[in-house]
């Protein structure tokens, strides 16, 4: 049976962290990796590590480096599927969904990276939850 966070969201696999859990108006710290239906894995992480590396907090987890992302909740600062799966979790948390096309790219895609109306499974990996008020 799956598990759905909501509505076009299917919740894979959940590790909660520790301490105050996200929600609106909180900062959020997080990595996170795509991935397309089949497995190929969807970045482009790679280069600005490369070319940035000194301005970028970048974090290793296991053989994979990644770059670490802040976002504050409820601002619909990155894609929806990715804000949505944040909400609830703790620092340390992970996070496995997979998410439909209207949550991610839609029906245009990202021309060489992601088709269109692509079903993308995402990893997410929570670095530090805070209120900002």
């Amino acid at each position: 049976m799956k598990k759905l966070l909501q509505k076009g969201i299917e919740l894979v696999k959940d590790i909660p962290g520790r301490g105050l859990k996200a929600e609106k108006g909180c900062q959020v710290v997080y990595n996170a990796r795509f991935f397309l239906r089949r497995g190929d894995e969807v970045t482009n992480d790679a280069r600005p590590i490369t070319l940035y590396r000194d301005r970028l907090n970048v974090r290793q987890i296991g053989s994979v480096e990644l770059i670490d992302h802040t976002t504050i909740l409820g601002k619909r600062q990155p894609i929806a599927c990715v804000e949505k799966s944040l909400y609830g979790m703790q620092a340390g948390g992970f996070r496995e969904i997979v998410a439909g096309p209207h949550l991610c790219y839609g029906e245009t895609g990202i021309d060489g990276l992601i088709p269109p109306n692509a079903l993308l499974r995402v990893q997410l990996w929570v670095q530090a939850v805070a209120r900002t008020d």
